[in-house]
């Protein structure tokens, strides 16, 4: 069994690691813009409303239908300013959405684990 030093060092180092790969994949955000507009696909690919989904495949799944209307994104579209929807802004607003869904996720994370070690101790 680890002491609580040894528990904390480990998790250190499992969050550092967790945290470098999250920044890389918050790095990565704005290909979810680029390439549907590189190949002229329209929305990012599962980023589909119902009725995209519904002119896509042909019907709505019952729950998308049932759960579509529960969650509205703060900031529908990665759109801050509606008047400037040039890539070079949109692919700006998705990647600071995904520093900040990181972000959020990295401190419930470090939380969770802080939780875990005190009681372990």
């Amino acid at each position: 069994m680890l002491s609580g030093k040894e528990a904390r060092m480990r998790m250190n180092k499992t969050q550092k690691k967790i945290l470098i790969v999250l920044l890389l994949l918050c790095l990565l955000t704005p290909v979810g813009v680029l390439l549907p507009a590189f190949f002229n696909t329209g929305d990012a690919w599962g980023e589909w409303s119902a009725q995209t989904v519904k002119e896509l495949v042909g019907y709505v799944p019952k729950g998308l239908a049932k759960y579509s209307e529960v969650w509205q994104a703060p900031i529908p579209d990665y759109d801050v300013n509606k008047k400037d929807l040039s890539i070079v802004h949109r692919s700006g607003f998705y990647l600071v959405s995904g520093i900040i869904g990181a972000t959020v996720t990295y401190l419930i994370m470090l939380l969770i684990s802080r939780l875990i070690i005190r009681n372990e101790e």
